[in-house]
Order: C-alpha cells, then structure tokens, then sequence
C-alpha cells in the first residue's frame, strides 16, 4: 500500500494540529506534494461553548445539515448535489455578520472546531455578535456531484465551480436558526474566510463576486497560481536551523552528483544508506528525501522539540551528544547519519511493511493509489486542481538559481516528474504532460495584483507557502487600512487558531489587528 504523506499542494496543504506522521498514514504517499489545507481543529478539540447560557439550546457542533448546490453553475438543468456544512449561532445577536469558511481540499467534518472561538472565526464572532458557517468544497469529502472522482465527474471540479457555489449559498441558503432565511448578504454582511488554498478562495471570490461578501480574512492565501513553485523550500531553507540546512545540502549535492553519472557502485552505495536499494528509479530515491523537508509544513509555534522535523535535524547534528556547529558536520557524517534515520526510524514510520518501489515509487500505473476513483479521496481531487489550473510543483530549483538547493535537481518540470504523475492519476485527460496556463488564473482572480477593500491578509515568515502569498520575499505589497497585511513568525495558517496567538505574540498582534479591522468595516455596513 502506498505512503500516504503531506499534500500539496498545494495548496496550499499543512495547517494542520495533527502529526505530521498521521498525515502521512492518512493522506498521501511518496513522492506526492503535500497540499497547502488548514490546520485541523474538530469538536473533539472544544469542552463546551463559550455562551453557556445557550449551550443547552443550540445542535451539537458536529451537526451536519445539507444544501442543494448546483452540479453546474453554467447549466443548472443538470440539477443539484447535496453540500454538507456545519453551523453555529452561539454568539449571534440580529444584526451581527454571518461567516463562512470552507477548509478547501479536505473532507470539512474534522473542522468543525472552527465554528468556536479557538479560531479567529470564533474570535469575530465573539467579538461581532456573528453567526459561523463551514461549509464543505465540492469534490471532498461527502459533497460530490456524482458518486466517483472519474474525469467525467471532475469535469465540474474547478475553481470558477467552487467560487460560485459560495456566491449560490450565501444568496440562496436558509440558516437553521431563527430567521434564518433572513440573513442573506442583501440583508447582513458576510464574511469570507479560508486558510492556505481556501485563503485564496477567499481573495479570488471577493474579485469575482464583488458584491456578495461584505469582509474577508485571508491566512497565508496562496493568490498567485505557480506551475514550477521550487521556492517553497526557500522558507524552509531560510528558517530551519543552519547546521541542519548546511547538510542537507551537501548531501543533496552529493546525491545529485553521484546520481547524474554513470558509476554504479556509487550510485547503488547510496540507495542501500538510504534503505532503498529495489527502487528502480533514481529521481524516485532523491525525490524520497523532500519528504523530511515537507514535515516542516506541519510545525507551529505550539510544536515541541519531538516535532518530526526537529528530530530529523537533531539526527544529522547531534553526535555524541555535542550539537554541530553552524556550518554542520560535514558530507561524511550527515550522508551517514540522514542514511540511518531515513531507513531505521523515517521509513517504517511513513511505509510500513510496504516495499520502497510501492511505497515512495511513482512510475507503477497499475497501483490502486492512482486508479482508485472512490469519493472521499482528497489527493486526486486537489491533483486534478493541480494538474488543470495551479500548478505548484514543488521540486528543486532550476540551475540558474542562485540558491543552495536543500531538495534534489532531479525532480523538476523539465523532466515532467510531476506532470507525469498527472498522467498516471488522469490518463485519459492527459495524454500529454500538462502544463497549466497559471497566467490564466492570476489574470482572472488577480494574484499578487489584488486590490481589495475590507480584506484581512495574514502569513508567516517561516510559512513554506509565503511564496505564492502577498508577503512573498521581494513583492513589497503594501499594507493599507483597506487591505492589511500581517506577518508573524509563525508557519503555516498559524494565524486561524488561538493557542499560537497565546504563545506567539506576533501571531496575537495578527489576531487583535484583524479584530480591529473587523470592527471598523462593520461599522461601515448599512
């Protein structure tokens, strides 16, 4: 069975709470890019509701209730779906705002911890007197259009789709609250919210769908569409500790080298330090090693020093008990010392039992991991967003790069390692490798080029998806009291949850900035 592991994507992705070891064992496999999602917060996560007083009178938050969505938006004889979303009007006084958040690229029922005041929805409606909504993206989850992830199916999967199903619910649902059929955003202003990929669902809707959503808050919104995304390793690079990246280098150096030559002895000398001795292909062994670089996306700053992560670093940089000087201990003794942790304590970890070539190789297109089309299978729906409309491969840097690449040069999209891996999930939509017209994207829902009224934007300095974000290292977008900016130090949607603002006082400056924001564009609805 194959490694399931951090998605990517890209999006966007991971905000997650869970280990990055869960992810894994939950979510992908080998050498597929983990996806830019929220970090998971369920009921099981909240004691009680902040209101007592109603406690005993609203649905548990895990009540599920369902909205017929349209299958198409261009053609609604096609008929209609049923979207799942879950709801709260713990705080709600008649008046106050109605927030809606999807978590984008996952199955919505481990979210539900967002309708509480332990996120940043919670925290506005508090705050605002606000009613709060998550609400399931089409193609996750339980909300499909049709009962499989087919190409036939995924056809109506697109990001347009999903915009207009948010601008279709907010005009058109009836809230299971008092006047609940009152609350349209004719009647009370909306809020958008989303983190990572839903963050920029939230800055491409309130350009496509001007008029519907009063507000936004945006957390580490990846607005600008990348198909060759290789500077998703430049935060990690930048961040992690020096020692650990100065070997990590010279070992991706190393591999690298060795791998682009012809002597076997040494090429087969460093697939058995790695334990990967079977696998066939030499872009599937280096590509193996980005996934103890991809375990950086599930850090916060709650994160321990057990995080995953850091006991990868402390393997190559703590000998004897002495930690490594800045610049590391050197090829000799990293190569060995990543070699062992990679093949005694990494891989059973995200492998099992499962041989490597099953496990982390991807040139197999019999094995289930890509033919299977069963709902609920959030890696092949985020893909097929990926593969059509995104991009974000994250590989290594191209060799005009003036960087230190901390991730193999043999993964790159002149090669066609990811598109490729489009052509296993979709032969049939891809007879060719894709590249995705991303100008496309950026041009209709504006990307870096976004200016918006009454839209929070917040990252972190050490989010691996800042690149794609309007904090991006050299964009220099400017913050107004419009459209703020926040940067913290944290990670990834550091900023959606409450127990890093608590730990973090950049993240809280971030949290009581937004409040303040909201407050003033709420005073400005009629």
């Amino acid at each position: 069975m194959a490694v399931l592991r951090l998605l990517e994507l890209a999006f966007i992705t991971t905000c997650f709470s869970l280990t990055s070891a869960l992810l894994r064992n939950e979510r992908l496999r080998g050498n597929i890019m983990p996806m830019p999602v929220m970090p998971v917060i369920g009921v099981e996560d909240t004691t009680s509701y902040a209101v007592t007083s109603l406690a005993d009178e609203l649905p548990p938050y895990d009540t599920v209730y369902y909205f017929d969505q349209l299958i198409d938006h261009n053609d609604p004889s096609l008929g209609t779906f049923q979207q799942r979303y879950w709801h709260t009007y713990e705080f709600y006084e008649p008046g106050g705002p109605i927030i809606l958040m999807t978590p984008g690229e996952a199955n919505a029922a481990p979210y539900t911890g967002y309708l509480t005041n332990r996120t940043i929805n919670g925290l506005i409606a508090q705050q605002e007197h606000g009613s709060v909504i998550i609400i399931e993206h089409r193609f996750y989850g339980l909300s499909n259009p049709y009962p499989d992830l087919t190409v036939a199916s995924l056809r109506y999967h697109t990001i347009q789709q999903a915009i207009d199903d948010l601008e279709y619910f907010a005009k058109n649902v009836v809230l299971p609250m008092p006047n609940g059929d009152q609350v349209g955003p004719d009647k009370a202003p909306w809020i958008l919210t989303g983190g990572s990929y839903s963050g920029a669902l939230t800055s491409w809707t309130m350009v496509n769908k001007p008029n519907i959503f009063w507000a936004g808050y945006a957390s580490s919104a990846v607005v600008e569409a990348i198909f060759d995304f290789w500077r998703y390793f430049e935060p990690i690079r930048q961040n992690m500790p020096q020692n650990c990246s100065a070997d990590v280098a010279a070992v991706i150096a190393y591999v690298d080298d060795v791998f682009s030559g012809d002597n076997t002895t040494a090429i087969n000398a460093i697939k058995d330090i790695f334990g990967l001795s079977e696998m066939i292909h030499l872009d599937d062994v280096a590509g193996s090693l980005r996934i103890n670089l991809w375990d950086w996306q599930s850090l916060q700053p709650t994160s321990g020093a057990g995080a995953q992560f850091f006991e990868f670093c402390d393997a190559l940089e703590v000998k004897d008990g002495e930690n490594a000087p800045q610049a590391g201990w050197g090829l000799d003794h990293a190569l060995s010392a990543w070699g062992s942790y990679f093949k005694d304590d990494y891989y059973p970890l995200i492998c099992g039992d499962d041989g490597a070539e099953d496990c982390l190789g991807t040139y197999n297109a019999s094995q289930d991991f890509w033919t299977n089309t069963d709902i609920d299978n959030d890696n092949r729906s985020w893909m097929w967003i990926v593969c059509n409309e995104v991009g974000f491969y994250q590989d290594g840097p191209p060799r005009n790069a003036t960087v230190t690449p901390i991730v193999t040069r043999l993964v790159n999209v002149e090669t066609f390692y990811d598109q490729r891996q489009c052509q296993m999930y979709f032969p049939e939509a891809f007879p060719d490798p894709p590249f995705p017209d991303t100008s496309d994207i950026n041009t209709l829902y504006e990307g870096w080029d976004v200016s918006l009224d009454r839209i929070f934007f917040a990252t972190g300095i050490r989010d691996p998806w800042r690149e794609a974000t309007l904090s991006a290292q050299g964009l220099n977008v400017q913050s107004t009291d419009e459209m703020p900016i926040g940067l913290s130090d944290g990670f990834h949607c550091s900023d959606l949850l409450t127990t890093t603002g608590a730990v973090d006082a950049t993240v809280g400056k971030v949290h009581a900035s937004a409040l303040v924001s909201m407050s003033a564009w709420l005073k400005e609805w009629k």
